[in-house]
């Protein structure tokens, strides 16, 4: 591994239709004939967005108008290290072309692979870009308060929520506790009539895990893991985090993402400022996968919290 680590700024150029622009590197460079998301390296001085906007001015001839920072990811080539910092880009003036001589190419991001052979170090937004920028969690509490749950989840799916998290802590001992097995199948079967995958928390049987679409660790759990656990291709692993190296290790260890906070004070926690936006950032650097901002969290700081580099927002009350 190269000792140098070089600063590259990659965006993800989206469309409203959700198509992403790929860009083939032309004869001459490394890993000619490779396709690419559009970037280059920061300049001294530069912030990664200053970068990222010269960088497609100069390379494709667009004017930069909304992107915001996503994921700072680390790869390995052999001969250099990259720190790519990928940004999202939502608006921008002009219309792509190849001012390098490249080929661009929109492409659906789960068949990206269909314009040839990718950069290894393009896989991993493209995949991270399948996960849904809200993340809902359950608070049931109890038999009592089913009925009223479902219904509101049932309202959530059909405006849109894709994600949900089953957490249910204090469901009560006994004969309550078997209970909520039949629970888990109701939600799973609401979820995925809705085309909506569910995460069960650590907290229940690893074998609910199974039955759903994967587990949601709690910290405690996730820090005695090196790797992720063993589960069915396609399911997700998610971990709950609350500093820098707790997200770290969720990189290190193979999760899919993260949920960081709490970022602001909760209703549940009256007085506990969080974690604030300066310190989601911190807390989130190099993070190496998409990460959600929880704590205080609704559809109204969804944007507040991509500005700050969330893949999206997990919650409670803002979101089920």
């Amino acid at each position: 591994m190269s000792e140098r680590i070089i600063d590259v700024a990659a965006g993800l150029i989206l469309r409203p239709d959700g198509q992403l622009l790929l860009g083939q590197r032309p004869e001459g460079k490394p890993w000619s004939g490779w396709w690419e998301l559009p970037g280059g390296k920061l300049e001294p001085g530069e912030t990664v967005l200053e970068a990222l906007s010269r960088e497609l001015q100069e390379e494709i001839g667009i004017e930069v108008t909304q992107a915001v920072p996503w994921v700072t990811y680390v790869h390995s080539y052999p001969q250099t290290t990259v720190r790519l910092a990928f940004c999202r880009v939502t608006a921008w003036n002009g219309e792509p072309r190849g001012l390098e001589n490249q080929r661009l190419e929109w492409v659906d991001p789960r068949n990206a692979a269909s314009v040839g052979e990718l950069l290894p170090a393009t896989l991993p937004p493209l995949r991270w870009l399948q996960l849904p920028e809200t993340y809902g969690i359950s608070s049931i509490g109890g038999l009592a308060g089913v009925p009223e749950f479902l219904q509101r989840l049932e309202r959530a799916l059909a405006r849109g929520l894709k994600l949900v998290q089953l957490r249910e802590p204090d469901w009560p001992d006994g004969v309550g506790a078997t209970s909520l097995r039949d629970v888990m199948q109701s939600v799973v079967k609401l979820c995925h009539a809705a085309g909506a995958r569910l995460l069960i928390n650590s907290v229940h049987p690893a074998a609910w895990w199974r039955m759903a679409d994967g587990v949601h660790l709690r910290w405690s759990d996730a820090e005695a893991l090196r790797t992720r656990p063993e589960l069915p291709e396609g399911a997700l692993v998610a971990v709950s985090t609350h500093d820098n190296n707790q997200v770290v290790h969720a990189r290190d260890m193979g999760a899919d993402f993260a949920v960081l906070g709490a970022v602001l004070e909760t209703p549940s926690h009256p007085g506990q400022p969080g974690l604030g936006w300066d310190g989601f950032v911190a807390a989130n650097r190099d993070a190496g996968l998409p990460v959600y901002a929880l704590g205080g969290q609704s559809i109204d700081t969804l944007s507040e919290a991509q500005r700050h580099g969330a893949h999206g927002i997990a919650g409670i009350r803002g979101l089920i």
